[in-house]
């Protein structure tokens, strides 16, 4: 009876770890969720520099490059001017860059006016913070940049100043990709 009892539990034991083999197998491949915090963004309406309220949709079927900034911040000051010169060099391509101010509207105005910047800047105020940890930057940290692909997908982020090179190898690469 022993025997029988012992084999009776191997077999049993190596049915279970088969189905459990199996049914991780199967969880590996699930379909990657939609990033709800990407569509929170983009449900999202913020006033521009002139301090008219814009919808984040219009920017919707391109790469986005979301730069969480703010005017206080001194890498997000200097690394600016070389994101207006790579939005430059974007031109004519599906690739937006975007800068979503933690800040005020009035501070966001004035930057803009002094520093001449060619890509949208909007006053996210301190929700922005919120949704940059949202985004994926856990640390709270500026700036915090992401790469979001046209279906909405973070491709890629960025903690502290953005490395230009980095960044425009990232940008061909994602969106050469199909």
């Amino acid at each position: 009876m022993n025997k029988k009892f012992i084999s009776l539990a191997i077999v049993l034991g190596l049915l279970s770890t088969g189905l459990g083999i199996y049914a991780g197998n199967v969880q590996t491949t699930p379909t990657p969720p939609e990033n709800k915090a990407v569509a929170q963004l983009m449900a999202q309406q913020f006033k521009d520099s002139d301090g008219k309220p814009q919808a984040m949709t219009q920017w919707q079927g391109r790469y986005l490059l979301v730069n969480f900034w703010a005017t206080w911040c001194a890498p997000c000051v200097q690394e600016m001017p070389e994101l207006s010169t790579l939005q430059q060099e974007l031109k004519g391509k599906k690739v937006q860059i975007l800068g979503l101010g933690i800040d005020s509207p009035s501070n966001i105005a004035e930057f803009a006016k002094k520093y001449k910047i060619n890509y949208p800047l909007f006053a996210a105020g301190m929700e922005g913070s919120e949704l940059s940890r949202q985004l994926g930057n856990q640390a709270g940290g500026l700036p915090f940049t992401i790469l979001i692909a046209p279906d909405g997908k973070v491709v890629k982020n960025y903690l502290g100043r953005l490395k230009m090179e980095e960044l425009r190898a990232d940008i061909a690469k994602f969106s050469s990709e199909k």
